[in-house]
């Protein structure tokens, strides 16, 4: 059930170059699930829409969320300058999340892309058994690795080879002879082709989140659709909203 609400800032921090970090005091910790989202609305009147970030974690007495995210434009350049003690306006929880109850034993792959890193963490808290967490990056800046390092095994891929493999997730996946039964993922467009045609070919299920640009975040505007393989009720249409029907997907479920 999403609501609308004031949220006090607890903390934040720059954690990497432009990438910024945030603890929030809501009740709405208590119903977030990994790979659910949040609409944070800037104080800027001239910023119209709201922003929608992922869920990074949420606190272990379910009255708090933590939401790690880049600095990419007007709306979260405002963000950044917030202080602990400060409120922000958010609607959520938004989205429908990972199905978690299908990793259990099974083996996992939990793999992240760039600004698609920090909804694994969540994830890799709820998710059971044997998962391996593979997790992408620019550049030696490899934000949330000590919180991954306390859930499961982890193996970085950085474009510039700075830390662990030279290239991307899936090459990490190759040099380390990773195998999996299930996949959960979350990055860049070319890393979900690369995921959903790495799936097709092992004949694994995966499931990925997709990142999109969102307008209102309820799925009214029709701004955030992705080609399905079904009819959508609400467009009858070969389509579904992002916002509302994910961002979570079947990867053999859509066309990316």
């Amino acid at each position: 059930m999403k609501q609308m609400q004031k949220a006090l800032i607890l903390s934040q921090r720059e954690s990497a170059s432009g990438i910024y970090d945030m603890w929030i005091e809501t009740d709405l910790a208590a119903q977030a699930g990994a790979g659910q989202f949040l609409c944070i609305y800037p104080r800027d009147k001239s910023t119209l829409l709201p922003r929608p970030i992922s869920i990074c974690e949420v606190r272990e007495d379910k009255k708090a969320l933590r939401i790690v995210y880049r600095v990419a434009g007007q709306g979260t350049k405002e963000f950044s300058g917030y202080q602990a003690g400060e409120t922000i306006r958010i609607m959520g929880t938004l989205g429908n999340g990972f199905p978690v109850s299908e990793a259990e034993g099974r083996k996992t792959f939990l793999i992240g892309g760039g600004i698609g890193v920090p909804p694994i963490l969540q994830l890799a808290k709820e998710v059971r058994g044997e998962k391996q967490i593979i997790a992408g990056y620019r550049n030696h800046e490899t934000f949330l690795k000590e919180d991954f390092d306390r859930y499961g095994k982890v193996y970085i891929a950085t474009e510039d080879g700075s830390v662990g493999t030279k290239g991307n997730v899936m090459d990490a996946i190759a040099q380390n002879g990773l195998e999996a039964e299930l996949i959960y993922a979350c990055g860049p467009m070319p890393m979900l082709r690369a995921v959903k045609a790495y799936a097709a070919k092992h004949n694994i299920k995966a499931y990925i989140s997709l990142e999109e640009h969102m307008a209102c975040g309820v799925g009214a505007c029709l701004g955030c659709v992705v080609k399905t393989k079904e009819t959508d009720s609400h467009s009858h249409v070969n389509n579904a909203r992002i916002c509302t029907e994910g961002p979570v997907f079947e990867a053999d479920a859509v066309e990316l």
